[in-house]
Formats: C-alpha cells, structure tokens, sequence
C-alpha cells in the first residue's frame, strides 16, 4: 500500500503489527495523518481498524514497528499517556458518567483545585469555552444524563479539546445520529480542521466519506489494501476493497405483499406526545419503511407498538383482534416482537452465550417444570444459528461476536417464538457493509416467508431499497405513506421535513 513520506509534523505509523492469540489482527500497516486533515480509515468488522486506533490511543502496545508524532518517537504506555501528547479516541460507545455535571465528565481524574478545594466555578468556566467552541450552547453543569445522544459525543471532544488534544480519532461518530446533527458535527470538524487540529476517521457509512475526508486508507484482514490521495472514490470502488470482490449495495428481492392485514393501528398516540393520530396497515409478506429525521417520534411509535411505552389513546390489533398493550409480554403474546436499535443494552446479554440469549424469551420451548434443559437449548441454539448463518457456536458469549452477528442472535431469538410482526428498529447500525447485506437478506427471507415485517432506519436508501411503502413521520405527526415507485429520496425528505 502507498503512503504519504514519513517527514511531516502529524502521525507516522510504520510496520505495526499486532497479535492477539492465533489472530494476526495487525500486519504491518503503515498510516499518515498530516496536521488539519481527515483520514477516513475504512474496513469491515474484524479488519483491524480499532486494534490500529487503539494502538495509537495508548490502550495497548504493537508487537512490532513504530510510530512518530509531531517528528519524535511516539510509544504511548496508556491512553491518559496518549492524551497527554495530545492524541484522543472518541469511542462509538459514550464512556461519560451520566450523574456527573458536564465539567464534571470534562474534568474527571484531574479536577481542578484553588487552594486544596475543587475549583467548580474555573472547570465550568474552561468547559464552557470548548462547548461553545464545538458550537453546543448549553450549561457546563447539566446533568450528562440530560443530554441527546449528539450533545454527549460533543462533551467527549470538549473533554478531548481541553487537554489540548491535536489528533483526535472518531468511531463511528454518526451512527446515533440524524441529519441535522451530522452536518453540525462536520461543521465543528471543519472548524477544529482550520485550527490545525487533525482526525482520523472511523465509520461504516460510505456515503459521508468524501463529504468531510481528504483522503482515505482501506484495511482488509489486518492490512492496509488501499491508499486514495482524495476521498472523491466510487462507492463501489471502496466497498470491492474492503471486503475483496465486487458487491453492489443491491437490495435483495422481498417478493410482493399479500392482501390479508396482519397488523393494524389506529390513532395511535404517545403518553408523552412523541407522536400522535398515526394510523397504518401491515400486510402479509410486507415490509413497511418508517422514515424521518431525528425527533420525528420514529423510535417512539415502534416501542408503543411493542407495548415498551404506554399510549395515552389509540389502538393496535393483530389480524383483527385488538391487542391491550399493558406491557411487552401482552405484545409478544399477540405475535409481534421488537429488535430494538441499541443491541448492546437492549436486545442482547452479552457475558451470556448464544444459546441462552436465544433461550431467555423461549423458556417454555426450552424448559419443563421450571427447569432448563441444556440439551434442549442448544437444539434452539443450533437451529437459530444455522437458520440465520450466525458465524458463532451456542457455548460463545455473544460479547466475542461482531455487530453484524450479535445483531442476528437478537432476531433469531424473537423467529424462535414464530411471530406475526417483527418490528426491526435501526436494523445495521455500525455494521458493516458485508454484514449488512446480510442482514438485509434476513429481512427479505421474512417478508418472503409470509411475515408482517416493520423497518425503522435513518439510512433512507435502506429504508427504500427494503419497503414495499413507507411511512414518512415529521415532528410527531404522520404526513403520509408512499407506495412503490412514489416512495423515492425526495418525495420521503419533503414529508420529512415538512
């Protein structure tokens, strides 16, 4: 692979390698990161991208190699080391303390102190000044658990920009976010950009690349395959090399509704007023889209389906049967079952195996008089895992899994209890694009099978590469459903944002 000449005063990775056990997950990858610039590194899950940020951030040393940052030799023993030379890591995954105020989380391990008492009234001070330089005009004292999910990952690079951080590098930054907060963020990155400050850039989602990267490095199995001076590369291009063959991002087939109505709602409206008067039909064999920005209650309205949130009126039935919804089990009764879009602390267990996630809402299929049988769950274990291609055995904890298979042991576990309506919330967040074709699949198989299928994503490509209509939310309220051909990017944005 080509790399820019080693002289410059940014990041100079060369040879590093690293291994964990008899994976080789590093092979001698070289990196470059110039002052003010973005370099996007691009890889599926398993290529090595975050062993190579870690590596750089101080979490673990490289078994051979070097590295040179702002022209001396760069060695970090731990990230706080790493920081401290000004090199920070903005995990996908918010590391704040939620009942911590703002300055508090900018300012933990190393509080600021005037004569031997902690000096609140400066911390807030300094922590308002890098909010208010990343754009976000709100109290450094907030509680964090108050914030949005996009307000959170400022106060991770405020924190990051106090300590003088001249590289920072993002994971997966976008991938809880919606489009308004998307464009701040690479507002904020352009301005940190003309302060000198540099990035390197971790995401799965393709599209934003040549928007906010100057240049960009594709890693496969460990190395380093391709090098592209500018980020202006056909999608197509980039996704050949990361998963080495050509694959179109080609939707599969879903095959065509039939006219019995599985699922019906009427005037459904939020307790808490997310949403309000939605009223739609699901068929067999029909995959719905919901679409909208962030806030347009798209999350909210599936929950409420799913009996996750109370309604305050409004009814839902399943083929034709109404269903009183105190609560997830009176939905999962009636057949209609929820893979919530955070996997990690919603849909999975993940220090537990595959076969006792799969096991955990099928205990009457895996059990008699109270008791488990172990035979018996990793018969359910095995079926799931063979049903859906889960690359993983039922004893493996599901935590050792990639995104894209942790994600298909949380579907496998609902198609144990042969549901009417599976309701799909954000269905390939952080997953990559192998995985997600595979998961698209999944999706198509279901439809095809006979099933009542409800996709919720902020990827309006996915959302209208899989439906068969689309429901379009704006700001709480249901501005209308498209069907076939009239469900296209713009007819869906101007409901949207209507």
């Amino acid at each position: 692979m080509t790399h820019v000449s080693g002289t410059h005063d940014g990041l100079v990775v060369r040879g590093v390698s690293k291994r964990f056990g008899p994976t080789q997950a590093l092979d001698h990858i070289d990196l470059d990161v110039r002052p003010g610039e973005v370099v996007a590194l691009l890889g599926e899950n398993g290529a090595g991208k975050s062993t190579l940020a870690n590596i750089v951030a101080g979490t673990f040393a490289s078994d051979t190699g070097h590295m040179t940052w702002r022209g001396r030799p760069y060695a970090p023993g731990s990230p706080g080391e790493a920081i401290g030379q000004g090199i920070g890591l903005i995990h996908q995954e918010m590391r704040l303390l939620p009942d911590l105020s703002i300055a508090e989380n900018v300012f933990v391990g190393r509080l600021l102190r005037r004569r031997g008492r902690v000096d609140t009234a400066e911390m807030n001070r300094r922590a308002r000044e890098q909010l208010r330089r990343l754009g976000l005009d709100i109290s450094p004292t907030r509680l964090v658990r108050t914030l949005r999910v996009a307000e959170q990952q400022q106060v991770e690079i405020a924190k990051a920009l106090t300590l003088d951080a001249r590289l920072l590098i993002l994971d997966e930054p976008t991938a809880a976010l919606g489009g308004d907060e998307v464009d701040h963020l690479f507002e904020r990155i352009e301005a940190l950009k003309s302060d000198g400050v540099s990035f390197i850039y971790v995401s799965h989602r393709l599209d934003e690349i040549a928007r906010i990267c100057d240049r960009i490095v594709v890693m496969r199995d460990g190395q380093g395959v391709a090098s592209h001076p500018t980020a202006e590369v056909p999608v197509a291009r980039l996704v050949e090399e990361m998963v080495g063959r050509s694959i179109e991002r080609i939707f599969p087939d879903t095959g065509t509704a039939r006219p019995r109505e599985v699922l019906r709602v009427d005037g459904l409206t939020a307790a808490d007023g997310s949403f309000r008067d939605v009223s739609f039909g699901v068929r067999e064999g029909e995959v719905l889209g919901i679409a909208g920005i962030v806030g347009a209650g798209r999350t909210e309205l599936v929950r409420a389906i799913a009996g996750v949130d109370p309604v305050a009126s409004g009814t839902v039935a399943v083929e034709g049967h109404r269903v009183r919804l105190r609560g997830p089990r009176d939905a999962i009764e009636a057949g209609v079952v929820l893979v919530p879009e955070d996997r990690k602390n919603q849909g999975a267990v993940l220090d537990m195996t595959i076969g006792d996630n799969v096991a955990l809402p099928n205990l009457d299929r895996v059990g008699h008089g109270g008791w488990l049988s172990p035979r018996r769950v990793g018969t359910v274990a095995a079926e799931a895992i063979d049903l859906l291609k889960i690359k993983g055995r039922p004893v493996q904890p599901v935590r050792t899994l990639s995104g894209g298979n942790q994600q298909k042991v949380v579907i496998a576990k609902w198609l144990q209890r042969r549901p009417k309506v599976v309701i799909l919330d954000e269905p390939t967040r952080g997953i990559d694009v192998g995985a997600r074709a595979a998961i698209y699949h999944v999706i198509a198989d279901l439809a095809r099978s006979g099933m009542a299928v409800i996709v919720v994503s902020s990827d309006l490509d996915e959302v209208l590469g899989l439906s068969h209509r689309v429901l379009v939310l704006s700001r709480g309220s249901q501005r209308g459903i498209l069907d076939g051909d009239d469900a296209t990017d713009a007819a869906v944005m101007r409901l949207a944002t209507a």
